[in-house]
């Protein structure tokens, strides 16, 4: 006779809740727990929190953290400091979600800035050829041009002067710097008058260095107050975001895809039960173990749902993907396309906004989504782990970029 795997890991599952149950009387699990810090202290609470939201008090169950004051932009622009453009362009592109678009934006800035030339509004290109869109269908281009005004003037075209032969392709680093574009940019655009902007990416951590001590203002600015979604878009993740937290008034989102978790090679790092990506029953398993209750309401990045999903929903019975809390009149839109740039940039803002944002997949969507959260006061992320016992607390599993206060947007905010 088979067995099915799901009921073997829910009656281990049920053993572990009694076992937690026990600890949690004799440690007085349900004070609060505080990890020491500066002003920006990240306190977890014990596993029933009382929520009041709209009149109605819910209670959730699990080691919800509480946010942190939202933090104020450090960089500060000279003034007057009026945007001062030569007769030459930079050009550039948005491509593969909006992770990158981030940080494409900020170089793209960068380069213009200090070689004193017009930016000029790029397009968004998918991961197929043709997959083409303008800017303004995803985000909001009075924002971008009215945000970067003062460093850089932005045009929404190129002029039809220009060819495209006088334009000079130059790849950039990302995070690149006011040296590098004055050695390796600068002559290239004094000969050729325009240049077009690619970024690449040697790393794609976002932690500081002894380099970041100084942060230019104007990559700060780029970085985090340049982008906004247009208000279609944004009025869209908005009310999925308030459908996800209609139950209980908390969610979590999830970045796991399976098809990228199939590709990679989900090795061990070396450090004990620790691994480069988590599937859907060792994510369940994870929070399980640090107390969330089978009540949490769960948004996972995944596009569509799978089998290898349903673990997860047995467990945490709302779970969902965006299929399944989009409003049926806007599915057309922006689910119904086989461009999919509409839903990578909603799983970006979505995790960027949850209660706590887990990263089953590690890369640039994690980092820039914890820059992010930093940037908006959240600082509940949690790294998977394979816990070895019964329970596991959750200041245990705080990413270090919050932590250990590593990340790069702690040299733009405070």
């Amino acid at each position: 006779m088979g067995v099915d795997l799901r009921q073997v890991v829910a009656g281990i599952l049920t053993i572990t809740m009694f076992v937690m149950l026990g600890q949690m009387l004799h440690r007085d699990y349900f004070d609060a727990v505080q990890v020491q810090g500066d002003a920006h202290d990240i306190v977890f609470h014990g596993s029933k929190v009382a929520l009041e939201e709209d009149g109605l008090v819910r209670t959730s169950e699990g080691p919800w953290m509480e946010n942190s004051h939202q933090l104020k932009p450090c960089w500060s622009i000279s003034q007057p400091d009026e945007a001062v453009s030569s007769k030459g362009h930079v050009t550039f592109s948005l491509t593969n979600g909006p992770e990158y678009h981030i940080s494409q934006i900020t170089d793209a800035v960068m380069v213009a800035k200090h070689l004193g030339a017009t930016l000029v509004l790029p397009d968004i290109r998918g991961s197929k050829p043709g997959d083409e869109m303008n800017f303004e269908d995803i985000y909001d281009a009075d924002k971008l041009v009215k945000s970067v005004e003062s460093v850089v003037k932005v045009v929404k075209k190129l002029p039809s002067h220009v060819s495209l032969r006088d334009i000079a392709i130059v790849k950039v680093p990302t995070r690149v710097a006011e040296d590098y574009i004055k050695e390796h940019i600068d002559p290239i655009f004094k000969s050729k008058g325009n240049v077009r902007v690619t970024t690449y990416f040697p790393s794609v951590n976002l932690r500081k260095s002894s380099l970041d001590a100084e942060t230019d203002p104007v990559s700060c600015l780029a970085m985090f107050g340049s982008l906004e979604l247009q208000p279609g878009v944004s009025d869209l993740v908005e009310s999925m975001i308030q459908r996800l937290k209609k139950s209980d008034g908390r969610f979590i989102a999830i970045d796991l895809r399976v098809e990228i978790l199939e590709k990679k090679n989900c090795r061990e790092t070396g450090a004990v039960g620790s691994k480069t990506c988590y599937n859907a029953q060792e994510i369940a398993l994870f929070l399980r173990k640090l107390g969330f209750g089978s009540d949490t309401t769960i948004y996972l990045t995944q596009p569509r749902w799978e089998s290898s999903l349903n673990i997860l929903k047995d467990i945490f019975p709302k779970t969902f993907t965006k299929e399944a809390i989009m409003p049926a009149d806007k599915k057309s839109k922006y689910l119904e396309l086989e461009n999919s740039e509409y839903e990578n940039v909603i799983d970006f803002y979505i995790s960027s906004r949850s209660d706590v944002f887990v990263p089953a997949i590690p890369g640039l969507f994690y980092a820039n989504t914890v820059g992010k959260r930093i940037a908006l006061g959240k600082p509940q992320v949690l790294v998977p782990a394979e816990i070895s016992g019964s329970s596991g607390l959750s200041s245990d599993y705080v990413s270090p970029y919050i932590s250990k206060k590593n990340h790069l947007a702690y040299s733009c905010f405070c």
